[in-house]
């Protein structure tokens, strides 16, 4: 098979895995120094796939044969699929031409399991080695790990890779057990587990051997199982707080043709992923918990987002007072970030805030009205239920599809 049909078949392949960011990275250069490429510490983003997303890097499946039969995944043993495989040197090849093109800045390197666990990563490693060995490239590489590899293999990859991640895929035993019986939850934990360990003893010996300083990452899919957001939301909040992981993504089920009827036949919405995204970002930035997000079962509203739902949900914390509230109350205020936050507290010990300052600061104004007091503002919504708050602050709803069954099908 020629390289140019092999890329296209397992560039595709690679596009289901949204764990590719870039962030985090240590800033290095080849400027004055043997080899090529660089990373900036920041997420690089001007590679595309062909269904048309927006890529941080040259995202490539190293095979997309695979011994496991994961009924959500498109490379599945029994899927119907047209198969590749690259080797070492061409992926290596790749990567090197791409970049000396200026189309990309980095690897995202995953891969189908072939033959075994470790025959796999051996592959994997090897051509980050290569890259960073024989052609001394300086710019980011990401590898996903194989949890079922030797850990010495893994600790390797570590070696020569920016950031590892080791996706879960779903959030429950039970899910995991049902549709992809070759994977362990117990071993994908262990893998996580001793990846936290050797960044947190290079954390505890700078001159330590570099291993990925940009930390660890892990996936869920969101639809292919019953789990609802609240379930999703709390493994997350555990794998944060267990590992130390510097994201969880999150990625819609997207059927297949011929998906086996363990699977559902039709995607969740996307807007559900994205206000998983959210949810996640105040769980990580602002100090939210999963239970005050979601304290009982079910999805997160679609109608408004998590900080906003919060807010309409816990209405005895408002209208807050943003001359003697803490940084930290302020920073839950809908339309208030974290950055503004903290000008807003920099602000109030030279004068009172005033509305006008808030406009100045570029806050959402019309999401922040009803929620905070300032030294000339009281809202008059200040006694409005919430849900007339609700129906005033919700996003606009989007024109239903004419014709569902033909977009399904």
């Amino acid at each position: 098979m020629e390289l140019k049909d092999k890329l296209e078949i397992l560039a595709d392949a690679a596009k289901y895995d949204a764990s590719c960011a870039s962030s985090g990275a240590p800033k290095r250069s080849s400027e004055d120094k043997d080899g090529f490429g660089a990373t900036t510490g920041m997420g690089i983003c001007h590679s595309y796939t062909p269904d048309g997303r927006c890529v941080s890097l040259l995202k490539i499946l190293l095979t997309n044969f695979c011994i496991y039969d994961c009924q959500y995944c498109i490379n599945r043993r029994t899927s119907n699929v047209p198969r590749a495989r690259f080797s070492v040197e061409e992926v290596v090849k790749l990567t090197h031409d791409f970049y000396v093109r200026n189309y990309i800045d980095g690897l995202f390197l995953s891969s189908g399991i072939i033959q075994s666990a470790d025959y796999t990563m051996e592959q994997l490693v090897a051509v980050a080695r290569q890259l960073r060995e024989v052609h001394k490239f300086r710019g980011y590489i990401h590898l996903k790990t194989i949890p079922d590899a030797d850990p010495l293999l893994i600790e390797e990859a570590g070696r020569w890779a920016d950031r590892l991640s080791v996706n879960i895929e779903l959030p429950t035993h039970d899910s995991v057990t049902r549709l992809a019986p070759e994977k362990n939850v117990h071993t994908i934990k262990l893998a996580m587990g001793s990846i936290r360990r050797k960044l947190d003893e290079k954390a505890e010996e700078p001159k330590a051997p570099s291993f990925a300083p940009a930390g660890q990452s892990t996936q869920m899919i969101v639809g292919a199982d019953a789990s609802d957001d609240h379930t999703i939301l709390n493994t997350a909040e555990t794998l944060y707080g267990s590992y130390k992981l510097k994201r969880v993504y999150y990625s819609a089920f997207s059927p297949i043709p011929q998906s086996p009827k363990s699977v559902p036949a039709a995607p969740p919405p996307l807007l559900r992923e994205h206000r998983l995204y959210q949810a996640d970002f105040l769980l990580r930035g602002y100090g939210f918990t999963a239970g005050e997000l979601m304290p009982q079962s079910g999805n997160l509203a679609l109608d408004v987002d998590p900080k906003l739902g919060w807010a309409l949900a816990n209405r005895e914390h408002f209208p807050l007072d943003l001359n003697r509230a803490d940084e930290t109350m302020i920073a839950r205020v809908p339309g208030i970030g974290i950055r503004n936050a903290r000008r807003i507290v920099d602000l109030r010990r030279l004068r009172r805030i005033r509305w006008e300052d808030l406009s100045r600061l570029r806050c959402s104004m019309k999401k922040l009205a009803p929620f905070i007091v300032t030294a000339d503002y009281k809202p008059v919504q200040g006694a409005a239920s919430s849900h007339l708050l609700r129906r005033h602050l919700a996003d606009a709803p989007e024109q239903m599809n004419l014709w569902p069954e033909l977009q399904a099908a």
